[in-house]
């Protein structure tokens, strides 16, 4: 049987980066569905749809979980970023057979805050409101936060396909200790399938001190790697392949073991 993968984006993305990993896995035999978020269908340079500003990680979760009961059969479930928030949500709801999280966003309990995390949000942390509405990194904190191993010219054609974001979900990311609803919050006891979790050591957006909180939440399940030459947007860095085909691998184990 053909096994199924969700791949999952992040921030201001959309299906479209995950075109890489999905040409690897495709190859590879598997079958890979790539959603794009709620209102993130949009022309970059658009406008938002204004209800985006207080889209909650919880609406992108019911809208995955969804489109994931469609399936015939549990997929593995794949994200980046703040998808790879939005898997462990959604694995923590038993809808997964595997997790594969690349440079994750933390759940609640695990302070993401660092220095540079907030230097990548500056001019958005700076708009009174901005947890109400859609936001947008500027070109130079995307390229500090995001982007830095790429070419100029790689930077500028990701730039240019993102899209604003829910200033509400990336509040209850960084500031979930003022969130009533707890949207970031996963129980660890309710994920019982096997983890995968990368992280990259020069990674501004999603440090590897952060990562490896995550992976020790879950470390009945979970397995770390952390690689040296990598940073936020290991899904189309330099050397990308090394990290699709770690994940193949251990997908592989993973499933011989679970059969």
């Amino acid at each position: 049987m053909t096994e199924t993968i969700v791949m999952i984006h992040g921030m201001h993305g959309g299906g479209w980066y995950w075109e890489n990993y999905k040409n690897f896995f495709e190859t590879k035999g598997y079958h890979c569905i790539t959603p794009t978020l709620r209102f993130h269908d949009m022309e970059p340079k658009g406008l938002p749809d204004p209800r985006l500003g207080t889209t909650s990680l919880l609406d992108y979760a019911e809208d995955l979980e969804k489109e994931i009961s469609k399936l015939e059969t549990l997929p593995i479930l794949m994200g980046h970023s703040m998808g790879g928030l939005l898997t462990q949500i959604l694995g923590s709801r038993g809808l997964a057979k595997a997790l594969v999280l690349l440079t994750p966003a933390a759940p609640s309990g695990i302070m993401s805050l660092k220095p540079s995390v907030i230097r990548g949000f500056l001019s958005g942390l700076m708009k009174y409101g901005f947890w109400k509405k859609p936001m947008r990194h500027t070109f130079n904190e995307v390229v500090y936060s995001m982007l830095q191993l790429l070419t100029p010219e790689e930077q500028k054609e990701i730039f240019d396909k993102f899209v604003y974001e829910s200033g509400r979900a990336a509040s209850e990311i960084g500031f979930w200790p003022l969130d009533p609803k707890k949207a970031a919050k996963v129980d660890e006891s309710k994920i019982t399938c096997p983890v995968l979790v990368i992280a990259g050591a020069q990674d501004r957006m999603t440090p590897a001190s952060v990562v490896r909180k995550v992976a020790d939440k879950y470390r009945t399940v979970s397995t770390y790697k952390e690689f040296i030459n990598h940073a936020h947007w290991v899904v189309s860095e330099p050397g990308w392949e090394d990290i699709a085909q770690y994940a193949y691998n251990w997908l592989n184990k993973m499933l011989i073991k679970g059969r």
